[in-house]
């Protein structure tokens, strides 16, 4: 199977400004995806990107770049769209492609051992999508016209005794192109992926989870 690594990484956030440049612990956010992408598919790695910027840094990295148009880089710009566009790339390029790793630059702590394990298991499975998931052991509920209530507890009851829920962690999504081809990231049959690195599930998308990570790095 083909596998190409994109990484779509635009200019401009809404909560962060400059978050993919941003420096953590004085490197670029976007280069932990770029480095780990490498060391487990070095030539068929592509940052996705409307940021010249970035595209500079890619470049001394040694990565496939790609340049998106303006229209593919608002707040409201759909990732579906984004991996659709590379894919025409792909296409028009004769560039070999059946699946899709797609990484975010906002995980900059996944591990390459996570990376390789959803890879295997994705090929195993014989599935079109695989996404990671984390476990949340949380009282949870909707509040509704000043009204509460509960959605995966009854009230009174232990914490340790709640049914474990899960949530995409954004770390790592594979797709098969067909399925991107159909508008579709994460298909029905996807493959969840369940982790407990705690710091592959973390997310970067604000100045205060900036901070955390920053802080977490300095307690290694």
């Amino acid at each position: 199977m083909n596998f190409q690594i994109v990484i779509p990484a635009r200019k401009n956030s809404k909560r962060l400004a400059g978050k993919n440049l941003r420096l953590l612990n004085g490197k670029p956010l976007v280069q932990y995806s770029i480095e780990i992408a490498k060391q487990a598919f070095k030539n068929s790695v592509w940052v996705n990107s409307d940021d010249q910027d970035i595209l500079d840094l890619s470049e001394k990295l040694e990565v496939n770049l790609l340049s998106r148009p303006k229209e593919l880089a608002t707040d409201k710009t759909p990732t579906i769209d984004v991996l659709k566009y590379q894919l025409e790339y792909f296409k028009n390029n004769n560039i070999a492609c059946d699946a899709i790793i797609l990484l975010q630059p906002t995980s900059p702590f996944r591990s390459l051992s996570l990376l390789q394990d959803c890879i295997k298991h994705f090929m195993n499975s014989r599935r079109d999508s695989l996404a990671t998931f984390s476990v949340i052991k949380k009282k949870l509920g909707n509040v509704k016209k000043n009204k509460f209530t509960p959605l995966n507890y009854i009230p009174g009851q232990r914490s340790q005794d709640l049914d474990n829920l899960y949530y995409e962690n954004g770390s790592i999504y594979i797709s098969k192109c067909k399925s991107i081809s159909n508008n579709e990231i994460i298909t029905k049959d996807v493959y969840p992926y369940l982790t407990n690195e705690l710091l592959s599930s973390i997310d970067i998308d604000t100045i205060e989870d900036l901070e955390y990570a920053e802080f977490l790095i300095n307690k290694k």
